[in-house]
């Protein structure tokens, strides 16, 4: 895959690739996500309504309570949850809830993911390796 690469350290391992979806705000689990739905449902976030199920969720941080991983486990046992994780700066809420979800998941990579990755972007985490490859959306007026 060309373009960028970020290099980071293993969470849960794996390698997975896929649509990258993107926060720029914390997201919090209990009260933030509708895990029977896998959508976005704190009311002024940035992705209210958003569905990350079956998307790489690249986001800087958890917020909230250590209710945090319990609601991302119910969206692996819903079949709702994201198929990774990029998480900027981690937290035990946050790794715990990656840890549960059971999905490859990177952290403290060398450059902000929120930054280097955008929504729409096709993104491959190999997670063991902690390397995180960005294969970057044409925009609407680039040639093919």
């Amino acid at each position: 895959m060309s373009g960028v690469i970020l290099h980071g350290r293993t969470v849960v391992p794996g390698v997975v690739e896929g649509e990258a979806l993107v926060s720029h705000e914390p997201i919090s689990g209990w009260g933030g996500i509708d895990p029977m739905r896998g959508v976005i449902i704190e009311p002024r976030h940035e992705l209210f309504g958003v569905c990350f199920s079956g998307k790489i969720l690249v986001f800087p941080s958890a917020k909230g309570s250590s209710g945090w991983s319990g609601f991302f486990q119910t969206t692996r046992l819903s079949g709702t949850a994201p198929i990774g994780m990029v998480i900027g700066r981690i937290s035990t809420k946050s790794a715990l809830g990656a840890v549960v979800t059971r999905v490859p998941t990177v952290t403290d990579l060398d450059a902000d993911p929120c930054e280097a990755i955008a929504t729409g972007d096709w993104v491959r985490v190999d997670a063991g390796n902690g390397t995180v490859a960005v294969e970057k959306r044409r925009g609407e007026h680039e040639p093919a």
